[in-house]
């Protein structure tokens, strides 16, 4: 175990090494997916148990990107699928989670992170909503310059929707026509009104567990990102795997659509 311990820092070394010349994502948004299949693959008799050590896990890797200078990360928590489809039970519990261990903490311990919340609110549990604006609200004078996005009750489509559904209010508000609107629209115009407005689009975006889609995930704004896709189930993301993310994304050229 000691020599296998050795071997790992080692390697972890090495990794981060090959970093230093490269060139480091700006924002890396995950989806955390895998937590219910680690908790069956470590013998856990209740699979929903994962989403507590998934949620535990998020401190730990948003150290490594603090750690490497990366200044926004987002993560994908609960689309609007997951609330309305899984066992209401498994809902029940992810949402304390959530409330208990991710908005709880950023909250009251200090740190670097400010937090952003992106999805349709209103399909969360009042309390879940309470304590996640409650820790966006703790967290906005942070000033280190890191920010941690949220992203729950999400759907990209539905961000559109909503996007499109407030740029035709303030149209409306301004006495502009939806004719005029249409003729001077850009895609500006709808990434101002998203939830992540404000923020950049992801560099690298981070699947764990194998899977290999989107999810619903990010879809404006993944447009020109970079994926990359690890077996290893989300609470089982080591700080190598997410080093090998990183040093696939600085050998690759983005092109932007050239």
């Amino acid at each position: 175990m000691i020599f296998r311990n050795a071997l790992y820092r080692l390697y972890a070394r090495r990794l981060r090494a090959q970093l230093v010349s490269g060139s480091l994502p700006r924002h890396v948004a995950m989806v955390m997916d895998g937590n219910r299949r680690w908790a069956r693959k470590q013998g856990f008799e209740n699979p929903s148990v994962g989403h507590r050590y998934g949620a535990e896990h998020v401190d730990e890797v948003l150290g490594w990107c603090a750690d490497l200078g990366i200044e926004h990360v987002t993560i994908f928590v609960a689309s609007t699928d997951n609330l309305r489809k899984r066992p209401s039970e498994e809902v029940r519990y992810l949402m304390e989670v959530v409330e208990r261990i991710v908005a709880a903490r950023l909250a009251e311990r200090p740190g670097r992170w400010r937090l952003h919340l992106a999805g349709r609110l209103d399909t969360l549990p009042d309390s879940t909503r309470h304590a996640l604006k409650l820790a966006r609200d703790a967290t906005a004078e942070r000033g280190a310059g890191f920010h941690l996005t949220i992203a729950v009750g999400y759907d990209g489509r539905a961000e559109v929707v909503d996007a499109i559904r407030s740029l035709l209010d303030e149209a409306a508000r301004a006495g502009t026509s939806p004719t005029e609107l249409a003729q001077r629209l850009t895609a500006e115009d709808i990434a101002a009104h998203l939830y992540t407005q404000g923020r950049p689009d992801p560099d690298l975006i981070i699947r764990t567990s194998g899977e290999q889609r989107m999810s619903g995930f990010l879809l404006w704004q993944a447009a020109y990102s970079e994926l990359y896709f690890c077996d290893a189930y989300w609470p089982g993301f080591r700080y190598v795997d997410f080093l090998r993310a990183l040093r696939s994304y600085a050998g690759r050229q983005r092109r932007y659509g050239a």
